[in-house]
């Protein structure tokens, strides 16, 4: 999908650094990381397996190449490593308000019932840790590893693409199967087959919008994008475009489909869609 060339061969484990390469599409420059294969026992350090799996942590979507051919030994392996150093794939921070105190014991209080967890078991999870004075309020029903993730504090909770690749040496059935799993997408780089919307999931995943910007009487400039996360306010432009203009900021004109009605003008906290037009007026 890139222009960089990875070395790839019929055998296992052919490639042995991170090779850097990037896509282009729909404006935005992504980069992609193809990493070396992690064995069993790579989150105490097989195979250069920590150094494989930190750079993986700081990434913002995990695509999983696996292979079609091999059912889902692959597939539960990788998950068990990424699991093991604190990865969770797919899965959102549990709604859980943890605060350590200086003295006054456990208090512990909940908004739903509990099924997983009792006050009797966060208690003993707490003591565990030397944890003996805290506030603990379960804001939805978690297991009792979810609220470790939430004392430990140090996991990262990132989506995941499983792509199984190889799909032209399996049969139609299989592939149908394979395709309909959640979070999956079957492919073929032999073959090229269903690349292009793999592209289309990656940029579902990575929640991206770009942003054109308008000066005064003329028209948008639709070469050169902003690239904001989904969800990105007009203060959030303009603190990419630059960090003192949120201070002078008047008023916003948005075309596109956030608005009612193109132009319209708007505040700093108006939410941005993907390929609006802004123009920024100052005071």
């Amino acid at each position: 999908m890139t222009s960089t060339a990875s070395e790839a061969a019929s055998y296992e484990f052919t490639t042995l650094t991170c090779i850097p390469g990037v896509i282009e599409y729909k404006g935005a420059n992504i980069q992609l990381l193809d990493l070396p294969g992690i064995i069993e026992g790579a989150a105490q350090g097989k195979g250069r397996g920590r150094q494989v799996i930190a750079v993986a942590r700081t990434a913002d979507v995990v695509i999983m190449m696996l292979d079609a051919t091999k059912g889902e030994v692959q597939r539960s392996l990788l998950e068990k490593e990424l699991e093991s150093v604190g990865i969770r794939l797919n899965k959102h921070k549990p709604n859980i308000y943890f605060k350590p105190k200086k003295g006054g014991g456990i208090s512990f209080n909940s908004t739903v019932t509990l099924t997983q967890c009792s006050e009797k078991l966060v208690q003993l999870i707490l003591h565990e840790y030397k944890i003996f004075n805290a506030e603990v309020l379960f804001r939805e029903d978690c297991s009792p590893d979810e609220f470790i993730d939430v004392i430990v504090g140090n996991r990262v909770y990132m989506p995941c693409l499983y792509v199984y690749n190889k799909i032209d040496q399996i049969s139609m059935e299989e592939v149908d199967r394979l395709a309909r799993k959640p979070n999956s997408v079957v492919i073929s780089c032999g073959m090229k087959l269903n690349l292009d919307y793999l592209l289309e999931m990656l940029w579902e995943y990575l929640a991206l919008t770009c942003i054109y910007t308008k000066k005064r009487g003329q028209r948008p400039d639709f070469t050169d994008a902003i690239i904001l996360r989904r969800g990105a306010s007009v203060e959030h432009v303009c603190h990419r475009i630059h960090r003192s203009l949120a201070s002078q900021f008047k008023y916003a004109l948005v075309w596109g489909t956030s608005t009612k009605y193109s132009p319209q003008r708007v505040g700093l906290t108006h939410t941005m869609e993907h390929e609006d037009v802004i123009q920024i007026v100052k005071k």
